[in-house]
């Protein structure tokens, strides 16, 4: 008998492959590069941070920056903020400010930081830090409204976390947990990066 040569139509396949590349390509969201990136500690556990109620301390540099999950959170707590600092905020700076996953100003300076588009808030060396001197403890009082705002807004205790910078000295961290601990926040999560396990 002879033998008959078979061939595959490939064209439906490479019809779905390319609609499944345009799907994942129109629908991927873009991770925000951060103010202060930090390398983080290395460490075997592999517990993951909530998704929301949550509020990062970013460590680094000789700064801190601040950040909270959830628009109406950040909103109510930069409403408190600039009650408490005589600085009056717009409704579209509540709006600007509540897409801003971190920042680190003194929130007399939180304007210009608002203002400006996201490319230009992630310049180098362009934001101080936080204020977390006992003369005045900004971070202290974003940590008390940040708490408030998602008991208002979620009805839910807000989750802490600290990520520190691997280099940075242990006074720093240690800082930053004593603040924690006179608002009686005595369990928070420290952000690390993963490892194998024989490493």
């Amino acid at each position: 008998m002879s033998k008959k040569m078979t061939s595959i139509d490939m064209t439906a396949m490479c019809d779905v492959a390319f609609l499944l590349l345009t799907f994942f390509i129109l629908t991927a969201t873009a991770k925000q590069p951060e103010p202060l990136p930090v390398d983080t500690p290395a460490s075997t556990v592999q517990t993951k941070l909530p998704d929301s109620d949550l509020a990062t301390i970013t460590i680094g540099k000789g700064k801190v920056f601040f950040g909270v999950t959830g628009k109406e959170v950040r909103k109510q707590a930069l409403i408190a903020m600039g009650n408490k600092y005589g600085v009056e905020f717009t409704q579209n700076e509540l709006e600007r400010f509540s897409v801003i996953e971190s920042f680190g100003v003194p929130v007399q300076n939180l304007k210009q930081i608002i203002n400006m588009t996201a490319s230009e808030r992630n310049e180098k060396d362009l934001q101080p830090g936080i204020p977390l001197d006992s003369l005045n403890n900004q971070l202290a009082d974003w940590i008390r409204n940040s708490r408030q705002a998602t008991i208002d807004v979620a009805q839910k205790e807000l989750n802490i976390a600290i990520k520190g910078d691997a280099r940075v000295e242990y006074p720093a961290i240690k800082k930053v947990m004593d603040i924690l601990q006179d608002q009686n926040i005595n369990s928070f999560n420290l952000v690390t990066g993963l490892r194998g396990k024989d490493f």
